[in-house]
Formats: C-alpha cells, structure tokens, sequence
C-alpha cells in the first residue's frame, strides 16, 4: 500500500470576485497533476490524495453541483469506500464554502486547515506548519487566483514540505464566463504542470510567469481584435511593469502604431529588436505597422 501513496500538499480556492475556482499541489509523486487537482467554473474545486483516487475530485464535483454543501459531497464521496481512512481531500465552491477530509490513516505528518473560501490538506509532512503556513501564505497574498495558490505552494515548501522530498507540481484555474470571452471556448483559464522536477515549485513559478505574460496578451489581442487599439497598448503596458519581455516591447509597438502613438511605438519597437533581433523582420512585413511604415524600414 505504501507504494501507492502520495507525500503530498495542497490548496483548493475560490476568488469570488474574480469568479474563479482553482486548485495547486506539489507531491513527491510523478505527474501529480493527473490526479490530484481538480476544477469546475461556477461549481468548484477538488484535491483527492493520499492513497487518492483521482475520480473522487469528478465525483465531489458532481455533488456539489447537484446541491450538496462541501461537507455532505465529502461524505457522499467516501460512503461506500472501505479504504477512506487512507485519502485526504479538500474541497471548496466557487462561493467560497471549503471542507476537508483527513482519513485517520494518512501516514503521519497528516491534516489539513479549512479557512473562508479556501482549505490547504497535507499528509507525510514535515509537521503542521506547512498548511499552516499555506493557510497565511494565501490570506495574506495579494493578487490572482493563480499566484496565490502558487504563493501557498511556495510557503508551504519553505516550511519543510514533504517529508519525501519533491517531484512534481500542478496548478489548475478556471474562471466562470471564460469560454465566452475567448476562442477557446472553454473554462479553463490555467492548466500548468511540472512531472518530474528537482524543484518542481520554482520551476512551477516559472511557467506562471511565462502563463501570465500570455494571458496578458490575449486579454490585449481581445481589445484590439474589437479595434480599440488604445485599449489594448494600456493592457501591454500594465503587463509591462512586471518586467521587460521582447515580446510583450513588440506588441505594445504594434498597438501604439494603429493608436496614432507612432513615437511610442518606434521606441518600443527598437526595445524590442535590441532583446531579440528576430521581431527586425517580423516588423518589416507586419500590417500593423503601416502608420509608421517609412520609419520601421530604417530601423
């Protein structure tokens, strides 16, 4: 039995304002993220671990949309299985409503925190510190959903984490009402994954960073597909100010151009081409950039 079990932490939540319901974990466990993160828009979401069953997180889910609090969807879930006592789960609706199942044979450091719309849950832990610390860690993170579940991770790492050590990270959002405001057409607003990684967290950092960089963009394409260029060059600068990125330099040159800004956009596109001399030949036959068409050919 012991081979089957996870080393695992992690943390469900909602972000009310932002209608978003998530889940991250870090496991001593390859590919944790096909198993223990689950998430549904306008419903909520699920970590099943321990000796986990990865359909419990589709099945809570289930339940709660079907009417059931936190609590009875846990209870439901677990009525029927003889080996409860080995899972831990937590669970929580996109209205910020959070239980949490600890079975009495988790191997020990074992528990969990529930707190307003959120609950953290680890097993083989270094000592309860570590939820405790991602319990604060997200409370006191300041941000989107996906940060501070990352926040959590980072905090609870910090504080001994597995006692097994490290092998892979997940992070899952979903936002109610995505599917309509992109071309996706679909909820899910994040799904990042580290399989099997030294530092599975830094490098689930990482690719936070690289996620956020994009969906900054996609929200600034949205605008400027509805020709409210301006918009949109607002958007990439706001991006902007978390750092310095050739790409997000070319498409605030490319806005700033359509906007009438072209003095703006001759400085940003030069920034660009410094950091990566590929967007010199990409601006030479972009359409964007016909307002400031006889000065890009110089450059």
């Amino acid at each position: 039995m012991s081979g089957t079990r996870k080393s695992t932490f992690s943390i469900v939540a909602a972000d009310l304002e932002a209608g978003e319901v998530g889940c991250a974990v870090q496991s001593r466990y390859f590919s944790v993220g096909s198993v223990v993160p689950w998430a549904r828009a306008g419903v909520g979401a699920c970590a099943t671990q321990a000796a986990g069953v990865a359909v419990y997180g589709e099945r809570a889910l289930h339940e709660l949309d079907r009417g059931a609090t936190p609590d009875e969807a846990l209870q439901r879930v677990l009525a029927e299985d003889d080996g409860r006592e080995t899972r831990q789960l937590g669970l929580v609706t996109a209205d910020g409503r959070a239980a949490a199942f600890t079975g009495s044979e988790c191997l020990d450091w074992a528990g969990h925190r529930v707190g307003a719309g959120f609950a953290v849950q680890g097993n083989i832990l270094a000592g309860e510190a570590v939820v405790d610390e991602m319990a604060r860690a997200f409370e006191t993170t300041v941000g989107p959903l996906v940060h501070r579940l990352v926040a959590a991770l980072e905090a609870g790492q910090a504080a001994g984490g597995d006692r097994r050590g490290q092998q892979s990270a997940a992070v899952v959002v979903e936002r109610a009402g995505a599917r309509s405001a992109s071309r996706e057409g679909i909820d899910r607003v994040c799904d990042l994954r580290v399989e099997d990684h030294r530092a599975p967290i830094d490098e689930l950092r990482r690719l936070v960073g690289i996620w956020t960089s994009w969906d900054a963009m996609r929200g600034a394409n949205r605008l400027y597909e509805r020709r409210d260029y301006a918009g949109a060059a607002d958007a990439m600068r706001r991006a902007l100010e978390r750092g310095e990125e050739a790409m997000l330099l070319y498409n605030l040159a490319c806005y700033e151009s359509l906007a009438g800004e072209h003095e703006g956009a001759l400085a940003h596109l030069r920034r660009a081409i410094a950091l990566d001399e590929s967007y010199r030949a990409l601006a030479a036959d972009d359409p964007d950039f016909e307002p400031v068409r006889a000065a890009v050919s110089e450059l």
